[in-house]
């Protein structure tokens, strides 16, 4: 299909071809962002849990080089917020400011995930919309008795190319989406457990 007639299409739709290449280019951008992300951190979040099992001692010279360099992950401001807390404190109290750096570091992990949600949603509902838009010029023809019949059905044709654009991406978009969200609550998890073993840790 030659850049032409792809043109000659997007037109057709009223234009939403060219939005839901936009949605495309959207969903595209978050996916791969995100995934960098929610690996990377997944990843430093292991390394973290194992220096939690095998280092004794995190004011050790290599535990702190190891926290510094992770410094930039949520798992680690969470150690970071039990090492801030005075040795006085009761567990209870310790539990809680965990509980708050958990907090605060959760509702940051599914950022722009909103924005593939939002993609899922409205392809199909925009490639609907371009589709029927097409079916207005597909049977435009019929205004004109000299058409050949085959006119329209090649337009009704053309139109539908709207539909399966929309389909394509929200199909595309709910399987990253699912991914990405489970990766998502396995970072929740680790952080759940980092609190765990931070608190056996201090009783023991």
């Amino acid at each position: 299909m030659s850049l032409t007639k792809i043109l000659e299409l997007a037109n057709h739709s009223g234009g939403t071809l060219y939005l839901m290449a936009l949605l495309l280019l959207i969903a595209l951008t978050v996916i791969i962002e995100r995934t960098r992300h929610l690996l990377n951190m997944q990843q430093g979040g292991e390394q973290l849990m194992d220096l939690l099992r095998t280092e004794s001692n995190l004011q050790s010279a290599h535990a702190q080089a190891e926290l510094q360099a992770k410094a930039h992950l949520p798992q680690a401001r969470v150690i970071q917020a039990l090492e801030n807390e005075p040795a006085s404190s009761s567990n209870e109290v310790v539990a809680g400011h965990l509980e708050e750096a958990l907090m605060h570091e959760v509702p940051m992990l599914d950022r722009s995930l909103w924005m593939l949600d939002t993609v899922i949603t409205l392809a199909p509902l925009l490639g609907l919309f371009g589709t029927i838009i097409g079916m207005f010029h597909a049977f435009s023809v019929l205004d004109d008795v000299q058409n050949n019949p085959g006119a329209i059905t090649g337009g009704i044709a053309e139109a539908l190319i709207a539909t399966a654009c929309g389909l394509f991406i929200a199909m595309m978009g709910l399987v990253f989406f699912n991914w990405l969200n489970t990766r998502v609550r396995l970072i929740v998890h680790q952080l759940e457990t980092i609190k765990v073993m931070l608190l056996n840790r201090r009783e023991g």
